[in-house]
């Protein structure tokens, strides 16, 4: 099943930006992540550069709204706002999910972290969160200290819950595959698509392992 939220497809990769992207650059490498088959972006800068950052996510909106993308914002629910974003994505030690909400109003796309924690990801869809997240699944550079967490996580998850699952965490073209045939409606992928050297090439080839025939590009 190919879902959606708030009209948007939640089917694909779901990318992340790396926060060594600066300036110009990273609305450029949105673009094509976007060129690549990205079907959500999320503006990840964990900086305390205000006038910085809500310039980069104001210019990564225009890019996003151009191409029919949403845009979500990691943890800063104030800018989200601010800038007129898609939605949000919340962690641990984030904004209250229902602070969001109420911020944000109904028409908001909220992500909730769930780590390796299919009871905070039961609590956060009941709560409202439009999806949930799980990972780390492999190593992660941009991640190395997250709470490891297994394929079967999501098959449980699926079975649980109504709303799209996202995997993250370490995830490649070679490993992404096993996570999708587990429930996994998204990969979400940061250093493998915006630290490559092609990052609409990257973009794409993780992109295929959601065809039933990668090898076909219909």
């Amino acid at each position: 099943m190919k879902r959606t939220i708030k009209g948007y497809p939640f089917y694909g990769l779901y990318a992340i930006t790396d926060a060594a992207l600066r300036g110009d650059g990273i609305q450029h490498q949105v673009e094509r992540a976007i060129a690549g088959g990205a079907r959500v972006i999320q503006y990840r800068d964990k900086g305390d550069e205000r006038d910085r950052r809500e310039q980069e996510a104001r210019a990564i909106l225009d890019v996003c709204r151009a191409q029919g993308i949403p845009l979500l914002i990691n943890d800063d629910i104030e800018l989200a706002h601010r800038i007129g974003a898609a939605g949000v994505h919340i962690g641990q030690d984030d904004a209250d999910l229902a602070q969001a909400r109420r911020l944000l109003g109904d028409e908001a796309i909220i992500g909730v972290s769930s780590y390796n924690r299919i009871e905070r990801a039961i609590s956060a869809r009941s709560g409202g969160a439009d999806y949930v997240a799980f990972g780390r699944f492999f190593r992660s550079d941009s991640k190395p200290d997250a709470l490891q967490a297994h394929p079967f996580l999501l098959s449980e998850a699926r079975a649980a819950l109504d709303c799209p699952l996202v995997a993250i965490g370490g995830i490649t073209a070679q490993n992404g595959r096993p996570l999708i045939d587990a429930g996994a409606d998204m990969l979400a992928v940061i250093r493998g698509v915006f630290g490559a050297d092609d990052v609409a090439t990257a973009a794409r080839t993780i992109s295929k392992l959601f065809r039933e025939d990668p090898e076909n590009p219909a």
